[in-house]
């Protein structure tokens, strides 16, 4: 099987004056969960859409596994399942009812539609709603009735818009856990978010962009490193609350360290002087104070560091 791909090609979208897309030149590929990321307006639905054949561009063209979406929009999409903004289901109908009008409308073939519904219904984590109305539904659990719409025709691609909106923590959960599924089936995953911390749990890659211009496009790790503090921040986790007066001066007397702060009563904030050396001579200080430290790992600011420091200078 050919390697999963999407690309942009000098993509631009107008709306009247209004440049939602320019120039936009962005090439994915691989089996692999790709985050992106930026503001509100600066053009991430409208990329998506323009790749799931919702809206046409102004200028350029977008590519699914070789194939011109608006040369031949049936065909690129074959290989490719998309969940754009948050679709409604019909509340009377239970997933099975839904998704097998999706399967018809789609061409799943009739043979394979009922084993095909199992699957995808498994993969969410909803067989044992399947026939209940979705009227009584979560957010959640709609949002994962929608996962497995997109999913359907077993794409190598899926194209998700900001999965997690609108849901509850649980719910958040939920769908994060099924997209990190997606992925490990091989698949390439496209999805778009405002929320970095879920970029970082998720994806392997990140592309950026504002006033519809890529800003960057690498690995979280990349990205990451190239405005971080170079890994002079870290986090404890505790195991249980302790005085914060008193961790918190025995911990600023160690050597390297520069500040400490409580994050909350289990989760401790560390910023330190100097490399490597320095990083595993406090983990051990901090091992033989007993302060019940169950977690030591450099702080989770990186991205939003390099998030903060892209978006300011196209301001």
């Amino acid at each position: 099987m050919a390697t999963a791909s999407l690309e942009a090609r000098d993509l631009s979208k107008s709306y009247g004056p209004f440049l939602a897309l320019s120039n936009l030149n962005l090439k994915l590929e691989g089996s692999k969960c790709v985050g992106f990321l930026g503001p509100n307006g600066a053009g991430k639905t409208t990329t998506l859409k323009v790749f799931a054949g919702l809206i046409r561009p102004s200028k350029g063209h977008a590519v699914i596994n070789g194939i011109d979406v608006q040369k031949d929009k049936r065909g690129a999409l074959a290989s490719c399942g998309t969940l754009v903004e948050t679709p409604e289901i019909y509340p009377a109908l239970t997933p099975r009812s839904a998704l097998m009008m999706i399967a018809e409308l789609r061409g799943v073939p009739k043979e394979e539609r009922t084993k095909r519904i199992d699957e995808c219904l498994a993969e969410v984590k909803m067989e044992e709603w399947s026939d209940k109305r979705v009227g009584k539904f979560s957010k959640g659990m709609k949002q994962r009735i929608n996962v497995a719409s997109a999913i359907l025709n077993d794409p190598d691609i899926v194209i998700l818009d900001e999965p997690t909106t609108g849901l509850d923590p649980r719910g958040m959960s939920e769908v994060r856990d099924i997209v990190k599924s997606l992925k490990k089936k091989g698949r390439l995953v496209f999805m778009s978010s405002h929320l970095l911390s879920e970029v970082t749990e998720i994806c392997d890659e990140v592309a950026m962009i504002d006033h519809g211009k890529l800003l960057v496009y690498d690995t979280i790790a990349n990205v990451s490193s190239k405005f971080s503090d170079g890994g002079r921040t870290v986090e404890v986790g505790l195991a249980r609350p302790v005085d914060k007066e008193a961790v918190t001066r025995s911990i600023s007397s160690l050597k390297g360290v520069t500040s400490v702060e409580v994050l909350d009563p289990l989760n401790l904030r560390i910023r330190l002087e100097g490399g490597v050396d320095v990083k595993e001579k406090l983990f051990n200080d901090i091992a033989s104070l007993k302060v019940g430290a169950i977690s030591f790992k450099d702080a989770s600011l990186a991205l939003e560091d390099a998030y903060l420091a892209l978006i300011k200078e196209t301001v």
